[in-house]
């Protein structure tokens, strides 16, 4: 058998642009996407990307070359996501919220051979690229980087005739070859597109996707949402994000309907909602805040249920309560950016159908079990990289290993070295794993909160202040402390639809509210409150700046129940300070642990 070799018919390369030939076959007529009056079909898609894919190279775009596009969920956006890879290039989605910066620093770091600008972000573009030029010119090692080719995409649905030189979007595809044969993908390994990291705690880095691993990520994604044929997708998370957590192709592969929007505001949610009977969604769970903090003359009844796939940040189990009472039905996931989206779903059992609200809930905020692309997924003590006991108590850090893991960092072997150790990739997410092998986040290791020796979780202590009536957003972070080392400090904002009575919240209450749900040693000794919460590019709330803020803040010695010095020293020696591997004692708000942080 070891003799029978590959060949043109029985071997062929994985790649999601596949995904569009077969819609434009099987689905041709069926309506691949809708934006505002405007809405084309699978043929006509598949026309437009041969069309810009064509123009692509007419432009010297070649293999390998990198084209980036800063724009927010339109029509165009959809498009590149096919065209750029049938021209052989590798596409390069631009966070829509990052500073001129940043975006220079994005177009230099990926060498950029053309950047295609939505009209609305030109101001932006304009300035990341003078200071790209201006760079250029100061640096002699920065001389010889490229200054991408600009494209304006007009809104073709309202076209305002903004331009920034002689390319324009719609005028690429009307110029193109409607015949034009697509690169063939000779080897699945080639890279389809570079996503950048928000960069919070460092400076962004490259993550680079190949064709089998976008195509593994987005079969397994149909598979594990549960993706019937046909489906009514409404773009409310960012396609920028993780190329749209592989959405992008995976409507295609079901022959869905695209709904774009422009913006992720209510009242076009809602209206998107019921004018297209829209049937599945992704987000982040600050659109579900959205979604619920919405005035009344926004919101619209929904006639059938709605399936959202959320996951990018802690939505607390009352949340999730909370959203699945107006319609939609919640499935929760979990990934990061370097596993190509979505690396873990929380796939439900009938069996949990017969339990309480809150017990489901609190069930469905688990991160759960691995994608099916995932060759396996673990809980390791790095210290010693065994594994942790399934007792859903012991804390270790998630590590992933499979085919939708990222090919490496663009440029950065060290870095590439340092996410991959004995076969397994770090991802640097404490969880722990249950008796039923399901998966649940305790913290990012660095969010730890060490006090006195006990290890606080500071997802634990946020899931607790959501759960309060008034508050709309929560982060904890680690606190000086004179005798416990560091303590948990709370940045809270409050609803925005409180009257001005039910805004009068004291920080004693909020305290007192913890500690009649935590135990006490977990209570915040500090809230400070905030209009709205610093949050990155990614709309993920920042929590290092709160630990900055959080450095000016103290708690007098024995005025919040601190106790002697003799007796803290004697707590001091019940745990050690290793955030390599931690058990929490046991308590009875064990069970409501949440969701923590991902870093989709």
């Amino acid at each position: 058998m070891d003799m029978l070799p590959k060949c043109p018919a029985n071997y062929t390369p994985l790649t999601p642009i596949t995904f569009l030939k077969r819609a434009a076959l099987c689905y041709a007529s069926r309506a691949s996407l809708i934006y505002n009056h405007v809405q084309f079909t699978w043929n006509q898609t598949y026309d437009r990307c041969r069309r810009l894919a064509y123009s692509l190279q007419a432009l010297n775009i070649a293999k390998n070359d990198v084209v980036s596009v800063l724009a927010p969920n339109v029509p165009a956006m959809y498009e590149m996501h096919f065209a750029v890879p049938m021209a052989g290039a590798v596409l390069n989605t631009i966070n829509t919220r990052l500073d001129a910066k940043n975006i220079a620093t994005i177009l230099k770091h990926s060498e950029a051979k053309a950047f295609f600008v939505d009209y609305q972000y030109l101001p932006q573009a304009v300035e990341a690229l003078r200071l790209l030029i201006e760079g250029s010119k100061a640096s002699p090692t920065a001389a010889n980087s490229p200054i991408p080719l600009v494209v304006v995409i007009d809104d073709v649905a309202q076209p305002t005739g903004t331009r920034l030189g002689a390319l324009e979007y719609e005028e690429l595809v009307l110029n193109g070859n409607p015949e034009f044969e697509p690169v063939e993908v000779t080897d699945e390994w080639d890279s389809i597109a570079l996503n950048y990291t928000s960069g919070t705690t460092s400076a962004p880095k490259g993550v680079v996707y190949s064709h089998r691993g976008a195509f593994l990520s987005t079969m397994s994604l149909v598979l594990q949402w549960q993706m019937k044929s046909e489906p009514v997708y409404l773009w409310s998370l960012p396609m920028f994000h993780c190329n749209g957590w592989t959405f992008t192709w995976g409507v295609a592969a079901r022959g869905g309907t695209n709904v774009c929007i422009r913006n992720t505001c209510a009242s076009d949610m809602y209206h998107a909602i019921v004018q297209h009977k829209v049937t599945h969604m992704c987000c982040a769970p600050i659109v579900f805040n959205i979604l619920l903090e919405a005035k009344p003359n926004e919101r619209r009844d929904l006639v059938a249920p709605v399936e959202i796939l959320t996951g990018g940040a802690p939505p607390p189990a009352a949340l999730l309560e909370k959203i699945e009472a107006l319609g939609f039905h919640v499935t929760h996931a979990y990934g990061l950016t370097e596993a190509t989206g979505p690396a873990l779903v929380c796939e439900w059992q009938t069996q949990w159908d017969k339990l309480p609200n809150e017990s489901r809930a609190v069930l469905k905020s688990r991160q759960g079990i691995s994608v099916l692309t995932l060759a396996d997924v673990d809980v390791k003590d790095l210290n010693s990289m065994a594994s942790v006991p399934h007792d859903g108590r012991a804390i270790g850090e998630i590590v992933l290993r499979g085919s939708s893991i990222m090919k490496g960092y663009y440029k950065d072997p060290e870095e590439t070295a340092r996410a991959f150790r004995n076969g397994w990739f770090l991802t640097g997410d404490m969880g722990v794993i249950h008796p039923d092998g399901y998966l649940e986040i305790k913290d990012r290791s660095k969010d730890v909160i060490i006090s006195g020796g006990e290890n606080i979780s500071s997802v634990e202590v946020e899931s607790v202040l959501y759960r309060h009536p008034r508050v709309l957003e929560a982060a904890v972070v680690a606190m000086p402390h004179p005798f416990y080392g560091e303590t948990p400090c709370a940045f809270v904002s409050l609803r925005k639809s409180l009257s001005a009575s039910e805004r009068e919240v004291k920080e004693a209450d909020i305290i007192s509210y913890c500690r009649k749900n935590l135990s006490h040693y977990m209570a915040p000794r500090k809230v400070v409150f905030s209009n709205d919460l610093p949050k990155n590019a990614n709309g993920k709330i920042e929590k290092f700046k709160l630990r900055e803020l959080a450095k000016k803040y103290s708690t007098s010695s024995g005025s919040d129940g601190t106790p002697s010095h003799s007796s803290l020293a004697a707590k001091c020696q019940r745990a050690p300070k290793n955030r390599g591997h931690h058990k929490h004692p046991q308590d009875p708000h064990q069970q409501e642990h949440v969701l923590a942080m991902s870093r989709l």
